[in-house]
């Protein structure tokens, strides 16, 4: 349970979607009883008759900023860059005009302090330091820096998508990113939210489903790989968090009533934890949440997740198998595999209840 083999499988990698289902709704749906181990395969836009009444559906409403930056290093070498940290500076960003973040760089040496990367229309940035495999960066330009940051700057598609952002057939800046995303800080989507339509969501609320926001900025924390044989041994990097008063008030209430708490995606599972008392009460704040879930943890909130198919050994196929247990997790993903669902960020969702 504890050995990271343990979350191990096989996935031919046809079955890695490359691009999105063209209506998001219409993705596939694996519904998955975890009590029983029962599963039944559905179309997204079933949702609504696998929800209650009362029920408090939680999605997370950050949206990913455009953070991959391709520049030139001032020895004239090629440079890839990262932001990892942009929700984290926003009030220094307006008030000084410079940035200084956390970011991964890419590049063919090694990035001294003090060194310059270009990145045009008056962006730059230089090396302050080094912390581990990441950077600390200040960026200037000329003028906004948000606006320059949305002229030259790429949606930070995973590296299993082996294809460069589109602007024409696919526009991943559209596409990686959910319908309700407001609060810009991500450098990835919190994908389990892609398969939602306006419609669906009207339709779940007119149903009696209350569907409310927590923000949780996806950063490193959530996809640096585990490197440890024992992953009780593992340490999650920090991420931004908000929940609200009247987020917090709905949940409270919903749960008082005997209404489930379905949470939308790892990273709404984990913001809930991490601001729930042990009997079930959601408290409102912000901060940093590096809540790891593995196996042994006892949930305190969520009834029941909406979720994609995760890499093998990453720390969110230990999240769900830690809802559902691992065996019947993995048992679920291999008739996934037969069946030909799509995996990963653009690919097809579970529903675990």
């Amino acid at each position: 349970m504890y050995a990271l083999n343990d979350y191990d499988y096989e996935l031919p990698e046809d079955r890695i979607a490359q691009k999105p289902c063209r209506q998001r709704d219409l993705s596939r749906l694996l519904h998955l009883n975890r009590v029983t181990g029962s599963i039944s395969h559905r179309v997204f836009c079933d949702l609504p008759s696998l929800m209650r009444s009362g029920d408090v559906l939680i999605v997370n409403n950050t949206e990913v900023i455009p953070g991959r930056l391709m520049g030139r290093k001032d020895t004239g070498g090629k440079a890839e860059v990262l932001i990892l940290t942009y929700a984290d500076g926003q009030t220094g960003r307006k008030m000084t005009g410079e940035f200084v973040c956390t970011c991964l760089i890419k590049s063919s040496k090694k990035n001294r302090a003090g060194a310059m990367i270009y990145f045009g229309h008056g962006l730059r940035a230089e090396v302050l330091r080094q912390s581990g495999d990441c950077y600390d960066v200040r960026f200037t330009c000329d003028g906004d820096f948000d606006q320059v940051l949305y002229q030259v700057g790429k949606a930070p598609l995973p590296p299993y998508i082996r294809r460069q952002p589109e602007s024409d057939s696919c526009e991943d800046h559209g596409d990686y990113q959910t319908i309700y995303a407001s609060e810009k800080g991500a450098i990835a989507a919190p994908t389990a939210g892609f398969h939602f339509s306006e419609e669906l969501v009207n339709q779940l609320q007119d149903m009696g489903v209350a569907v409310v926001p927590i923000t949780l900025h996806i950063g490193y924390g959530t996809f640096i790989p585990v490197r440890v044989s024992d992953i009780r041994e593992h340490r999650m990097h920090q991420e931004t968090y908000a929940l609200s008063r009247q987020t917090a008030e709905a949940i409270n209430d919903a749960r008082a009533k005997g209404g489930r708490i379905v949470a939308v995606g790892t990273t709404s599972v984990r913001t809930l934890e991490f601001s729930a008392s042990e009997n079930g009460r959601v408290m409102a704040g912000a901060g940093h949440c590096n809540l790891f879930i593995y196996p042994g943890y006892r949930f305190n909130v969520v009834d029941a997740m909406i979720t994609n198919f995760h890499l093998p050994r990453s720390t969110l196929l230990m999240l769900v198998s830690a809802f559902t247990g691992r065996d019947t997790v993995l048992n679920a993903y291999r008739q996934a595999v037969e069946k030909g669902y799509r995996f990963y960020s653009y690919g097809d969702a579970m529903l675990i209840d």
